[in-house]
């Protein structure tokens, strides 16, 4: 009898363990509760407007497209609107939202809180209204990233468009604490998003800023001068051709630990090669044979298929070798400063302008070549003034890398908090 006893206690441990989070806040040790989400809650769902009946001035709705273009788990203010319609389904504050289609099952596994009443709720939303032992920001946490975001992927229903119904919404197993946790739970990560926002809202103020300065500080069209100069510099600027600037180089050079094999994207430039992708086996033959493009500090380098997405950048890792599809140019550093170049031809007013020497049919890979490339423009004022909007770029891009650094790491916290304090 104590034998069958002691493995009763264990399992009964055991069972326990299994709902209780791998990481809580101080005081909470009790398991959390198990129930069908249909006992914790009411269900109802949108009425049917469309992104068609929407207006400059009305009534504000939600449509469930926002959940894919506008995601915040707690939604504050609203800045679509519409013509109100008769028998239209009104939040009344606190309101679980999920959309009722997508495009994939993972997608439409996620929830949004209403936070405040008289907000039109548009078609094609499942709506949730808790019950009192259950907080709602609680609630659209763990349906957006707990083992229930998991269970409502498995119920979403489709091919190439998906649906979640109330009726699968309700079957749901739902694992939450007492309701003074879930309350410290949600407000934790709400302040948390709070962060994350103002982090991204600093970001991107930044990159709006550097846009108006490569507008400002470079000459437009056929100007000799540009709108806005730093103190000191007077006089026209020279109008040179870029081909006078940059020097095609087609180096060949083996793989090595000198010259290791890289990437080169839109996103980073010149970049090491990741795990997903292994650039080793894009180029057929022997390893050691000179079939790689040699690129250095400082370089210029383009992708002529892809310039119409931003791939031009300028060398910022050094030593390497890549694919020879992209072509690399040497900056004539006794006309120019690289980092100043850099910026010329990385402005979107410029790489605007090179593709109308695109050649190619849309069937093929549209690229502009090195040669219509070199042929273009490019505006010339002394050494002493290149340094000098090169370095300001720098240090712009410089605090642009440093806080894009903070919410990178600030997500990736945010992530492993989820998986941890969620079960």
């Amino acid at each position: 009898m104590t034998s069958n006893n002691n493995l009763n206690v264990e399992k009964i441990k055991a069972e326990v363990s299994k709902n209780v989070p791998e990481l809580r806040f101080q005081g909470f040790i009790d398991a959390w509760e198990l129930r069908k989400l249909d006992s914790l809650a009411t269900f109802s769902k949108g009425s049917g407007y469309s992104k068609r009946d929407l207006v400059e001035e009305g009534s504000p709705i939600i449509l469930y497209g926002r959940l894919y273009t506008k995601y915040e788990t707690l939604i504050k203010d609203v800045d679509t609107f519409v013509v109100p319609k008769g028998n239209s389904t009104i939040s009344e504050g606190n309101e679980v939202i999920v959309p009722a289609s997508g495009e994939t099952s993972e997608d439409i596994s996620r929830a949004a809180v209403v936070d405040k009443s008289g907000i039109l709720m548009g078609g094609d939303l499942n709506i949730i209204k808790p019950k009192s032992n259950l907080n709602s920001v609680f609630l659209a946490f763990t349906i957006s990233n707990g083992s229930q975001q998991k269970e409502l992927s498995k119920r979403a229903q489709g091919n190439s468009v998906v649906h979640l119904y109330n009726s699968e919404l309700k079957k749901v197993n739902l694992l939450f604490p007492s309701l003074e946790e879930q309350k410290i739970i949600g407000s934790f990560f709400i302040h948390l998003d709070h962060l994350i926002t103002l982090h991204q809202r600093k970001l991107d103020k930044l990159k709006r800023l550097k846009q108006g300065y490569l507008q400002q500080l470079f000459p437009k069209n056929d100007k000799k001068v540009p709108r806005i100069r730093f103190a000191n510099f007077e006089g026209d600027w020279k109008q040179s051709l870029l081909g006078e600037v940059l020097n095609e180089k087609n180096v060949q050079h083996p793989q090595n630990e000198e010259y290791p094999l890289v990437s080169f994207t839109v996103e980073k430039g010149v970049t090491p090669k990741t795990d997903r992708y292994e650039r080793e086996q894009l180029v057929k033959g022997d390893k050691v044979a000179k079939k790689y493009k040699a690129t250095e500090l400082d370089d210029i380098v383009y992708n002529p298929a892809n310039l119409k997405f931003g791939a031009i950048a300028r060398n910022k890792y050094g030593k390497a070798v890549f694919s020879p599809i992209y072509v690399t140019f040497r900056v004539n550093e006794e006309l120019a400063y690289p980092s100043f170049v850099e910026k010329f031809v990385t402005r979107r007013d410029f790489i605007q302008y090179s593709l109308q020497y695109q050649q190619g049919t849309v069937y093929e890979r549209q690229s502009v070549s090195p040669e219509d490339l070199l042929s273009l423009r490019m505006p010339l004022p002394n050494k002493e003034e290149q340094v000098k909007i090169g370095s300001f770029f720098s240090h712009l891009d410089s605090l642009i890398t440093l806080h894009q650094s903070k919410l990178d790491n600030m997500k990736l916290i945010k992530q492993a908090l989820l998986q941890k304090m969620f079960i």
